[in-house]
């Protein structure tokens, strides 16, 4: 395992995937490393200061947590130096979806004044339809009351990571510990964390979303939450035959990357259940609620850009003709794309054209088979990626009634 045998992973776990001879014996965990110093950083001891850990109280813990007002800000983590943030973790006591949903992560490199990460809480570590225990490559619940991220975030001269309480109540009790380590050797290969977080409580139909939009500059997609709210007017259809498509450096129409289906993005298959691996899972999957929520992490699979890269995930569903026949008929939002002929002529009957609406009252020549359709549904995302920028130039994270909106 990548974390297991080879700890500066934690700095630039990707270098030592794609370049082995960059790895040394003093990378080893049971190797003495001189390049870096250990600190923590938590109430008993704000950033990790040498030598001050746990004054209050006289030792006797006096300051595990802390409460975050309504409308303001707890800062975790604010220093200036040279190091890589190896894990994360905390817990609070309410872990309701609306307040998950309402605080706010961010993070600061180098200095600059725009955060390289700004995301809900409950979606940056893949929590975004609530409290479930699991663990994965790269967070973790143990069992369903905490937050665990592993992911390694290298900064050059600063990090700061602040929580914004966006609700209208006060939340009581935060514990938390930001573990990293200082650096004294910087390598130029070394990449910033970024995250990116956006949300369409009703897509278009015909109209891919934008998991990332596009960004410019030299990176890696590490991976996606992603979270669907399908929509109850298609009637329990089946909501995840959009496929996903990354649009590497110069790509303009179609993309480099391109895959077959949601459930195929993230290594299952026909429909979708819960289910939790290293890389690939469905935290949560809810046929009563219609509520869907799963990740995928491209390590094995690593997904490089030199000059940016865009993201983007179709709005496809599908259930027998007849079905979406009738729903077509009573005016629900929907796009016919395709009839599967496959059993019969050994390929798809295409119906979709950009300026024609295909009847399907009027194709009584069609099978009574799986059809494909665009749909309109509530979904969100988050994309977690490096980039060689401590900041960058997307959009601001929504204003907390719209990330709460619809729970």
């Amino acid at each position: 395992m990548i974390k297991f045998f080879c700890p500066l992973i934690l700095i630039f776990f990707f270098s030592c995937t794609s370049n082995p001879s960059k790895i040394n014996r003093s990378d080893l965990f049971y190797a003495y490393n001189d390049n870096t110093e250990t600190r923590w950083s938590s109430g008993e001891n704000l950033n990790g200061i040498k030598g001050a850990g746990g004054k209050e109280n006289n030792g006797a813990k006096g300051h595990p947590t802390d409460n975050i007002d309504a409308g303001t800000t707890k800062t975790l983590l604010d220093i200036q130096a040279q190091g890589v943030i190896n894990r994360i973790w905390f817990t609070i006591n309410d872990r309701s979806l609306p307040m998950l949903r309402s605080l706010k992560i961010e993070m600061f490199w180098d200095n600059e004044t725009k955060p390289a990460v700004s995301v809900p809480l409950a979606d940056f570590f893949g929590l975004g339809q609530g409290m479930v225990k699991f663990e994965n490559e790269f967070f973790a619940s143990p069992e369903g009351r905490s937050f665990n991220s592993f992911i390694p975030m290298p900064f050059k001269k600063a990090a700061k990571i602040v929580i914004t309480n966006d609700s209208d109540k006060k939340l009581n009790n935060i514990f938390f510990d930001v573990d990293y380590s200082l650096l004294k050797n910087w390598n130029d290969d070394f990449l910033y964390f970024h995250a990116f977080w956006s949300r369409d409580t009703a897509t278009t139909p015909g109209k891919d979303f934008e998991l990332l939009p596009h960004i410019t500059g030299k990176g890696r997609i590490l991976g996606t939450h992603v979270v669907v709210n399908a929509n109850p007017l298609y009637r329990k259809s089946w909501w995840g035959e959009g496929e996903v498509k990354m649009y590497i450096d110069n790509d303009s129409g179609f993309p480099t990357l391109v895959g077959t289906g949601t459930e195929d993005y993230i290594g299952t298959a026909w429909g979708q259940g819960a289910f939790t691996n290293r890389y690939t899972g469905c935290l949560t999957a809810n046929d009563t609620l219609d509520k869907w929520s799963f990740y995928r992490y491209h390590v094995p699979d690593p997904v490089y850009f030199s000059s940016g890269i865009k993201v983007t995930l179709q709005q496809i569903g599908g259930n027998m003709k007849s079905v979406v026949r009738e729903m077509q008929e009573q005016n629900v939002p929907l796009i016919p794309i395709t009839v599967d002929d496959m059993a019969k002529s050994g390929k798809q009957i295409f119906l979709y054209e950009k300026d024609k609406l295909t009847s399907l009252k009027e194709r009584e020549d069609l099978p009574e088979n799986w059809t494909n359709f665009y749909r309109s549904d509530d979904v969100s995302a988050t994309v977690l990626y490096y980039l060689d920028t401590p900041s960058g130039n997307l959009p601001a994270i929504p204003a907390v009634n719209y990330r709460t909106a619809k729970l």
